[in-house]
């Protein structure tokens, strides 16, 4: 591993992507291991296209979700995550633009059932599928993070900044 999660630098992402009426949003809050905030990055909305409906069919939004925002928040960020922790399950393709684990955050439980589950703390995960290794990036983590640690708390924190700005945008 390139990046060790065991030093004093340990840096969490928390991604939520949410649908408004001026078209989908996204936010990035980097924290470190206790959950302080390090640093915050939101989109400006996207609104795909008739014509991007058309073409993309399906695959339209996770297109949005994964490649326009979320790739775009990660790379825009000053301070890197380590790793990365999403609600949606939409958004665990991530994994597949970025060079760092994500893993999804159970807030369902007993919902998810199969070999991309993983256990932290009180929380049940699931990683991508195609990335057997971020299990042991994750085993890893576990020795940084207090085992109590909520990881949907953060999550809340997103969601709530992404309100506060797009009101704050509407009000200027």
């Amino acid at each position: 591993m390139s990046r060790s999660a065991n030093d004093d630098h340990c840096h969490l992402g928390f991604l939520r992507v949410a649908q408004t009426e001026h078209g989908f949003v996204g936010g990035l809050l980097v924290t470190n291991r206790l959950g302080r905030p390090l640093e915050f990055q939101c989109t400006t909305p996207v609104r795909p296209t008739k014509t991007h409906e058309i073409l993309y069919g399906v695959s339209l939004q996770p297109y949005v979700f994964n490649e326009l925002i979320g790739k775009t928040l990660v790379e825009r960020l000053g301070i890197k995550p380590q790793v990365v922790f999403v609600q949606q399950d939409m958004l665990l393709g991530l994994r597949m633009c970025v060079n760092c684990p994500v893993f999804l955050v159970d807030t369902k439980a007993g919902e998810l059932a199969d070999q991309t589950v993983l256990e932290f703390g009180p929380h049940r995960l699931r990683r991508h599928l195609q990335f057997p290794a971020d299990e042991e990036f994750l085993a890893d983590l576990a020795e940084s993070i207090p085992g109590d640690a909520d990881l949907a708390e953060p999550l809340e924190r997103v969601q709530d900044a992404l309100k506060e700005t797009l009101r704050a945008n509407a009000v200027a």
